[in-house]
């Protein structure tokens, strides 16, 4: 089967990978000029790393097992009762590098860059991939795969576009390790609505992270709005080391983002149409799981191809699995973003990480 999967990232890259075990020919379309991830770090629970033990990638050996805390702003640190070390454990991994092993492993020959998107045509026999140099690329499944800008989501669901979650923004960036606690501060509830912290990514990385519902008014430098973020996280000498690592961050290295949201789909697939990943279902990153569960549409995804020679049905299949596994996300993150206090988000948070592992598809 010709498959053309548009979008370089994580979740494209691993479904290239995946697909190519159950003979698909691949081709990833990606927009930029190169392979590239966007942010700093990312969290792989252990639904996702099944993916990547399938595809046969060694991912462990790249980053650091975070055993994970909730600390209140004083470095209180506090859990909810009645669950499992694993409800709490995850594997922090640097996004370049994971985006470059999975670039080599889907073959980098098979990756066209500087490819722009502008839509699709459906057809009896095949999909016509439109680019914006006026060539026309056949395959005979597409998948969207290209974020929450989705240019295949905008052809599939006009009116689709992603809307701003409006006054949440997050600042992050990976630095050298220093003297820190090695096991890290994440993550810690402030006030003003502020959660942060720092982990270590990779052997003499760390990665810092600031993120804030209801921001306000953006003023200063990067730097000093991350900072001024970062002290709401920081009470009585409680992180210090974090207000310092901030403030020795150049500035051209730290990322701030308005966080961006896919409003809620009425379908995600055609007949030769799949979107996958955020593309699809793209939230708020506050429960640090975005990429977790998109690597595990890509498990759905390719063992519905591989049972249904059907693809019109393996991807309606596909599509009922996801949609309805969303809606308790959904849920889950609307009910830790309004959590009331550090104790509040442990609980609701460990409820999420617990039933996302203990529902996570058998694939």
């Amino acid at each position: 089967m010709r498959t053309v999967i548009v979008g370089a990232g994580l979740v494209g890259l691993t479904t290239a990978a995946s697909l190519r075990l159950i003979g698909h020919e691949v081709t990833v379309l990606e927009h930029a000029p190169e392979v590239r991830a966007v942010g700093a770090g990312i969290g792989l629970w252990p639904n996702a790393l099944r993916e990547f033990d399938t595809v046969g990638l060694d991912v462990r050996s790249m980053g650091k097992t975070v055993d994970a805390w909730f600390y209140d702003a004083a470095g209180c640190p506090m859990r909810a009762d009645g669950y499992d070390v694993v409800d709490h454990q995850f594997l922090m991994v640097p996004r370049s590098d994971l985006n470059n092993l999975l670039a080599d492993t889907v073959g980098r020959d098979k990756i066209r860059l500087a490819t722009h998107v502008t839509g699709f045509t459906e057809h009896d026999t095949h999909v016509a991939v439109h680019l914006a140099d006026g060539e026309h690329v056949q395959a005979d499944l597409l998948i969207g795969a290209d974020g929450v800008y989705s240019d295949v989501r905008a052809t599939l669901l006009p009116g689709s576009e992603a809307i701003t979650h409006a006054g949440n923004y997050a600042w992050r960036a990976v630095v050298p390790s220093g003297d820190e606690r090695p096991e890290g501060t994440i993550l810690t509830l402030g006030s003003a609505r502020t959660r942060g912290g720092y982990t270590r990514v990779a052997e003499g990385q760390t990665m810092w992270m600031i993120n804030q519902f209801d921001a306000g008014e953006l003023v200063g430098s990067k730097k000093d709005r991350a900072l001024r973020r970062a002290r709401n996280v920081a009470a009585s000498g409680w992180h210090d080391e974090l207000l310092a690592m901030i403030a020795a961050t150049p500035e051209e290295a730290i990322l701030e983002n308005q966080i961006m949201v896919v409003p809620e789909l009425p379908r995600w697939t055609t007949d030769r149409v799949a979107l996958i990943g955020d593309a699809a279902h793209g939230l708020s990153p506050h429960i640090a799981a975005g990429g977790t569960l998109g690597i595990e549409d890509v498990g759905v995804l390719r063992t519905e191809l591989a049972d249904e020679p059907d693809t019109a049905k393996a991807l309606a299949r596909y599509e009922s699995a996801r949609m309805a596994r969303f809606e308790q996300v959904r849920a889950h993150s609307a009910a830790v973003e309004h959590a009331e206090g550090p104790a509040d988000t442990a609980e609701r948070y460990t409820a999420f990480s617990h039933w996302m592992l203990n529902t996570a598809p058998a694939t």
